[in-house]
């Protein structure tokens, strides 16, 4: 399977180290598409691990210039039925609801795994073309982040604008901080006695302003560290229609580069 680079990534000290010594860093986006898919999942449902390991497998943990975004988001509707997922999250469950409504669907489900904001089977086979289809076109917004990590939070000054004009006034901007390598030994429901690792775990989401008259959003985010740390902490930042579920274009920022420069 071939990912198309898409990534310009600049890093750079800035003013106003933070006291811990971590640099700032930048990073911008591209013309063309950076594609993000969206995994809904949970420890409790035992049909959500090949998802998981397709999502591990084919996306690479460190979110890397030559792949597509992934973000994992754990739902917490499983919770209530034998075990507690400490990565769930209602947020992240109202924002799959988000995305049903979006997509004109009834009802939600794990796994369920999205591209650009819809549904996409093509999992299931392996199918690369909506995945290099979507890296082939062009972006309907840029995005540029400098983020300042600290000792327990990540600071994010974001601009972006929104390019298409219809796109305007429904477009918001995320940020969400994830990472990889987190594992769980699974003491009941579904999966008990199964020991699950997580890539991609978004472990805090924020929203911005929506988009002024003009297309451009600006906003300045804190985003919490998890006190459990995973691999390959990044920021991920990304522009979506809330009416449609349209990503118009998706930023990651990797902190293990930030905190080596």
């Amino acid at each position: 399977m071939r990912w198309l680079p898409k990534l310009v990534l600049v890093v750079a000290s800035l003013a106003g180290v933070p006291a811990d010594g971590a640099s700032a860093c930048h990073a911008a986006s591209g013309a063309l598409s950076r594609p993000l898919v969206e995994l809904y999942t949970s420890e409790g449902c035992d049909s959500c691990p090949p998802a998981e390991a397709w999502l591990s497998s084919r996306l690479d943990a460190s979110n890397t210039s030559v792949d597509p975004i992934a973000l994992a988001f754990h739902v917490d509707y499983w919770d209530r039925l034998g075990w507690v997922d400490r990565f769930a999250d209602a947020e992240y469950t109202a924002r799959q609801y988000a995305a049903m409504r979006a997509n004109g669907a009834s009802f939600v489900y794990t796994p369920q795994i999205l591209l650009q904001g819809h549904d996409f089977a093509g999992w299931r086979n392996d199918d690369p073309t909506p995945i290099d289809n979507a890296a082939r076109a062009k972006a309907g917004a840029t995005i540029a982040i400098d983020v300042t990590p600290g000792a327990r939070e990540v600071v994010v000054h974001a601009d972006a604008r929104v390019i298409d004009r219809a796109a305007q006034a429904d477009a918001a901007l995320f940020v969400a901080y994830a990472d990889s390598g987190l594992v769980s030994e699974v003491k009941a429901g579904e999966n008990r006695g199964v020991r699950l690792r997580h890539d991609h775990v978004v472990r805090a989401l924020r929203r911005a302003v929506s988009a002024t008259g003009d297309g451009r959003i600006a906003a300045t985010l804190t985003l919490p560290k998890p006190a459990e740390r995973g691999e390959h902490p990044a920021v991920v930042a990304f522009v979506q229609r809330e009416a449609s579920g349209d990503i118009l274009q998706a930023l990651p920022l990797l902190l293990d580069d930030c905190t080596r420069h």
